[in-house]
């Protein structure tokens, strides 16, 4: 390549004597879970799936240089400085010959806490001052500690051993060095960095390619693309993408809150006449006053909706959506995974003489998909400035008693039934969503979409719902999670067992659960979430504690707390690291309250929530001890081990 672009392994860039400087206008860094996870998992999948491994490209690394070797960071500096912590925890845990890296690459402009932080965790040492320590990378780190060596032994297939990932990591992973002009103007280039257009996305792409294989069929391929430009706006519900007229063909005229067509030749012809109708109008001459204003008033094209675009936000996009929706339909094990989303289609839809059904197979699926996670999964809202989850149904306004206008409302998806299943069937599926940040592993979104997708009821009752959602959990947390075996697959407890939990009340271990649930070995941080929505459950309604845990809802918290501390400060008693990391001394938090609290006792901890918001229903509870010491740790161990376990079925 030429002088201004460079391919560099990750050794080469990390060791090559190069050093990359982190400028001020950058933002700080931010990586989580869910980013920190897919990184790692997308290298496994490639080392794991690509005969050969051949060479792995990561993307582009933008810079200008400075000085001779010395390059001030413009763009990519998240994904650098996560491979900076990748090498760093190879190196401290020493599982992998990775002598070479020998002296940091990354500088930091005026950000000492930042560069106090990467350098303590390059050379193993990190400071008991928590005000010395950038956070969010300590964060990073931790995080790397806990899922690479869970990544290596998950795959299906084989186990990866640490010198192979090692070895492909540094030696056939690369990245695009590219410097900028020296008479650049950096402020000018990092704007435009930040606002560019985006270049043409792998599901506008498969789009084109499901419409060749209609071949010529402009009927179907009108169709297609319809349904398509409706789905592919997650953020709005599906009637929006349509015209009233159509919404009354495919969602019922009377409410469009349900799905009245049978099949794709159906939905074809509703959404062909939708629009000749649509055109008939616009071409009529002789319209009285209460027509021309009824028209303006409904309109004929896909309306507006009553509130502003961003109102809701979707758990999932739309290319992995689509991943969703083809192994419900397919029921295939396939890879939910957006790199592959063409070659995955190709294999499954596009291949074959019989490409154009399966692709009209597949439209249909996809706007009946889309239709039920609207209608039956949680979404974000905001709405009069606060935000929180919703679980809501659009529905047609009326105008007095049967005047019925053209456009809609939302109504809990559950609000007339009797009780509250819509809150709980709210509180579980947000529990499922938070457990699993990486968008390309929501196997909770396949299990309730295959689900909603194999009923034929017009009406899903809230009680069968919820009873299949706990179920599902259920079998991820004991025929998976705590497994005293290898696990079952999710693809098993779905599309086999079809959520069903397999393990019985009577079979489970004490002692394996013991182990599987101390600190170190927790899989998933579901484990943590469905105790909390079980613990909501039965203690919502009792008098004295109600008002503290009723507002509860589930949010995105990665740091397992030990609430007696690891390093107590000096004068305080220290506890055997098997009471320390027992379940019973454990709770789920929020990564930055466990910066600031993690050396401090229980009263201390205790006293900083008295007048905030509880971060989990069972740090709650355990703040109800006093004092917290092993005995009250053992206590809480079972008590909480009961919990779960009360949710299993007795064996026959």
């Amino acid at each position: 390549m030429n002088d201004n672009i460079s391919q560099l392994s990750v050794r080469h860039l990390l060791s090559g004597g190069d050093k990359y400087i982190i400028p001020m206008y950058q933002r700080n860094y931010s990586w989580d879970e869910g980013e920190i996870t897919q990184l790692i998992q997308d290298l496994i999948d490639y080392l794991d799936y690509v005969p050969g491994t051949p060479n792995y490209y990561i993307g582009t690394l933008v810079v200008f240089e400075r000085t001779p070797r010395v390059y001030e960071t413009i763009d990519g500096q998240q994904r650098l400085t996560t491979l900076a912590l990748l090498a760093s925890y190879l190196k401290n845990e020493t599982i992998c010959d990775v002598s070479w890296y020998s002296k940091s690459a990354i500088d930091f402009d005026s950000r000492m806490h930042s560069r106090r932080t990467l350098d303590g965790i390059f050379n193993g040492k990190f400071s008991d001052d928590r005000a010395e320590i950038n956070t969010a990378i300590l964060n990073g780190y931790q995080l790397i500690k806990k899922i690479l060596p869970k990544k290596l032994v998950e795959n299906k297939e084989k186990e990866i051993e640490p010198q192979q990932f090692s070895n492909f990591l540094f030696e056939s992973v690369q990245i695009v060095r590219v410097k900028v002009p020296t008479n650049t103007d950096l402020n000018h280039y990092f704007e435009i960095m930040n606002s560019r257009g985006e270049q043409l996305e792998k599901h506008e792409i498969l789009k084109s390619h499901m419409i060749e294989a209609l071949e010529n069929d402009k009927e179907s391929e009108n169709c297609l693309n319809m349904v398509w430009e409706a789905c592919a706006n997650m953020e709005k519900y599906i009637q929006m993408g349509f015209s009233p007229k159509q919404r009354d063909d495919i969602f019922g005229a009377e409410d469009w809150s349900g799905f009245v067509v049978k099949d794709f030749e159906e939905l074809r012809d509703r959404i062909r006449i939708g629009q000749s109708d649509a055109r008939s109008r616009d071409r009529s001459a002789e319209q009285t006053i209460d027509e021309i204003i009824g028209q303006a008033r409904d309109g004929d094209k896909p309306i507006r909706d009553d509130e502003a675009p961003e109102r809701f936000n979707s758990v999932i996009n739309f290319p992995n959506f689509l991943l969703q929706v083809l192994q419900v339909q397919t029921e295939s094990d396939i890879p939910l995974d957006d790199k592959r989303l063409i070659s995955t289609f190709e294999s499954k839809v596009l291949k074959g003489d019989d490409a154009a059904e399966k692709v009209k197979q597949f439209t249909f699926g996809l706007l009946r998909c889309k239709f039920l996670y609207d209608q039956y999964v949680i979404k974000r809202e905001f709405i009069k400035g606060a935000d929180g989850w919703s679980l809501k149904r659009f529905k047609r306004k009326i105008d007095g008693e049967t005047s019925r206008t053209g456009s809609g409302y939302y109504v809990n998806t559950f609000g007339n039934e009797d009780g509250d299943d819509n809150r709980k069937i709210l509180m579980l599926l947000s529990a499922f969503h938070v457990s699993t940040p990486t968008l390309g592993y929501k196997y909770w979104l396949s299990a309730t979409l295959h689900y909603l997708f194999t009923l034929t009821v017009d009406t899903i009752p809230a009680d069968a719902y919820l009873n299949h959602l706990e179920s599902v959990a259920k079998s991820f947390v004991f025929d998976r999670f705590l497994s005293a075996n290898r696990g079952l697959d999710y693809f098993d407890i779905i599309f086999v067992n079809n959520g069903a939990c397999r393990t019985k009340k009577e079979n489970v271990s004490v002692e394996h659960m013991e182990t599987k649930l101390s600190f170190g070995n927790i899989e998933n941080n579901l484990v943590f979430n469905f105790l909390d929505y079980l613990l909501w459950v039965r203690h919502r309604e009792d008098d004295d504690i109600k008002d503290d845990i009723k507002d509860y809802e589930f949010t995105f918290r990665s740091s397992v707390e030990h609430y007696y501390p690891q390093n107590p400060f000096q004068g305080q008693d220290s506890l055997t690291s098997d009471i320390l990391d027992s379940f019973g001394n454990l709770c789920l938090i929020n990564h930055n309250k466990n910066s600031k609290l993690s050396n401090h006792m229980p009263v201390a901890k205790k006293e900083h929530y008295k007048n905030g918001k509880i971060d989990s229903v069972k740090q709650y509870f355990m703040m109800k001890y006093d004092p917290w010491n092993e005995a009250s740790i053992k206590t809480h161990f079972d008590e909480m081990k009961s919990v779960l376990l009360d949710t299993l079925e007795p064996a026959e």
